[in-house]
């Protein structure tokens, strides 16, 4: 559970709040400021309330602690273990990370060991040595707003060149795919990094438009009501973490959800509310709920046809 993606906020949390309580009397206020600070935004619904109930007796109710010394987490071997097997993923070579010290050390898993599903199987080439000094090369013009040219091979086989100014970058984890958002051009507002041929930094200024893939662009939106039964909470937060969403506690079985996302994760975004079936009920906004009910009809008629014929095939 260190390095859980759930988890590991959890105890990064605690630990600053620990930090504080060795020092002073740590208040309500200043624990929900540090697990709104350095946790996730629903962190708070679950540290505030263990630290009341002492479910997690680390604070007193007088804000004070029996822990004598401020929290230390040293790297242990399992932590290495844990690092040396994530150094393993082919993307990690994207961004040109080496950590030191990790020569002798049995990865804690590797690739052979989990198989992945939901998801398609022509990802992004991340072990080619071209696409990796593309990658490069554009999350450092990101990083600098240096217009680029970029030449792309479309579907037809046909190339493509245009001049942009590379926004930045997503990954989209169903298609195991990167994508470009770019400005300056109307042509090529998205390009899909495995597709580029050729891109070179541009020493003139190119014309800015406004982005309609700007971050700061308005995004879709789902609201939604989760039981909270077989660690439902917990699963939910999980598999939704790279989405940015607002989480209110209506009783302490119910929760409102509310769930930003882009257009070209709403399909991967369905699947993922389906995939919880009773345990989630979207209430807003209609068209997602047009979907949900779209998508349950065409799974039933699909259903319907294959025992159809089952039942001829068997008779």
């Amino acid at each position: 559970m260190l390095f859980s993606e759930l988890y590991g906020i959890y105890y990064r949390c605690v630990t600053k709040i620990l930090e504080k309580a060795v020092k002073d009397k740590v208040t309500d206020q200043e624990i929900h400021e540090i697990a709104c600070r350095y946790g996730f935004s629903e962190s708070f619904l679950t540290i505030e309330s263990s630290f009341k109930n002492q479910k997690w007796s680390l604070i007193r109710p007088d804000g004070t602690t029996p822990v004598k010394n401020a929290p230390d987490m040293p790297i242990s071997l399992l932590e290495k273990m844990w690092l040396k097997a994530i150094l393993q993923d082919k993307r990690i070579r994207l961004f040109d990370i080496k950590i030191d010290g990790l020569e002798n050390v049995e990865p804690l898993f590797t690739p052979d060991d989990y198989i992945v599903f939901d998801s398609y199987s022509d990802g992004d080439p991340f072990d080619d040595e071209k696409y990796i000094h593309h990658f490069r090369l554009i999350l450092s013009c990101i990083k600098t707003k240096c217009p680029m040219r970029i030449a792309v091979k479309n579907r037809k086989g046909l190339l493509t060149e245009t001049s942009v100014i590379p926004e930045y970058l997503e990954y989209s984890e169903k298609d195991d795919k990167f994508r470009l958002m770019t400005s300056g051009t109307r042509n090529h507002t998205v390009i899909n990094l495995g597709r580029i041929v050729y891109c070179g930094r541009l020493t003139q200024n190119i014309p800015k438009r406004r982005s309609v893939f700007s971050p700061q662009r308005p995004k879709d939106m789902i609201r939604l009501i989760l039981t909270d039964e077989r660690n439902a909470l917990e699963r939910v937060m999980l598999h939704f973490s790279h989405f940015e969403k607002q989480t209110v506690k209506m009783d302490d079985q119910h929760y409102m959800l509310t769930v930003y996302y882009d257009k070209f994760d709403e399909t991967e975004l369905l699947i993922r509310v389906l995939s919880f079936g009773p345990k989630i009920k979207v209430i807003e906004p209609e068209s997602f709920i047009r979907l949900l009910k779209d998508r349950l009809q065409k799974q039933r008629e699909y259903l319907l046809s294959e025992a159809d014929g089952f039942s001829a095939s068997s008779s």
